[in-house]
């Protein structure tokens, strides 16, 4: 099966609506997909709920979204590197949900695998567990969280072969495999397209099985989130 598709347009569309829960990779600018979040600023959709563990920067990544005003809310753990995040958020324009980075990751997991919630110690006795059930086991309190399922999760892998089998490069691998399991509809956007049968079954991450539609982006932009350097 050709899950491949003519451009990022062509890929979100029939998919993507207003309202939706959406799940996207990455973690800073590391592993996103900047094609498929470009074709999500052109679509227009809004009111989006967005989990993703971070909000990009400024102009780039999800920071587009947040400046067309396209994102209702966003579920994150991570949040410090988007002065427009910042301002909406203090300024009453942007919800957000803050999640453990460890209990973010496992809500998706969770999804992908049809676990409809689990607990964890993450958050007892914070903010984190207000309004929500907990639980003792072998003498210790524990909060139930519930898993994410997102309509739709947008993902970057580095190569894809047609019937949408993927591999990641290195740690862009974070959290696009748990966002593209937990996702009804996955799109994924690859550096990479090869034959079926060209990925040896053990270089292969994520089973073509949970990836509807594939994009072809050969040259991403790739952004370093922060360049730290010292003298000589």
């Amino acid at each position: 099966m050709n899950k491949v598709y003519a451009s990022a347009a062509e890929a979100l569309k029939g998919v993507v609506a207003d309202g939706q829960l959406m799940a996207v990779g990455g973690f800073g600018l590391c592993g996103i997909p900047e094609a498929l979040i470009d074709a999500l600023v052109a679509s227009q959709a809004k009111d989006l709920t967005v989990i993703s563990n971070n909000a990009g920067v400024d102009g780039f990544g999800l920071g587009k979204l947040l400046e067309t005003r396209q994102i209702k809310k966003m579920i994150s753990s991570y949040v410090g590197e988007n002065k427009e995040f910042e301002r909406q958020y203090l300024a009453g324009e942007l919800e957000l949900e803050f999640t453990p980075q460890g209990t973010l990751a496992e809500k998706l997991r969770a999804g992908g695998a049809g676990i409809p919630a689990f607990f964890t110690k993450t958050g007892v006795g914070t903010l984190v567990a207000e309004g929500k059930e907990l639980r003792e086991f072998n003498g210790q309190t524990y909060v139930m969280e519930h898993a994410l399922v997102p309509d739709v999760a947008l993902v970057k892998a580095d190569v894809a072969d047609r019937s949408g089998n993927l591999r990641f490069n290195l740690t862009a691998r974070n959290f696009n495999p748990a966002a593209a399991t937990a996702g009804k509809v996955c799109i994924v956007e690859v550096e990479k397209i090869v034959e079926v049968g060209e990925l040896a079954p053990d270089d292969i991450h994520l089973p073509g099985i949970y990836v509807h539609r594939i994009v072809h982006n050969p040259t991403p932009e790739k952004r370093i989130e922060k360049r730290t350097t010292r003298e000589q």
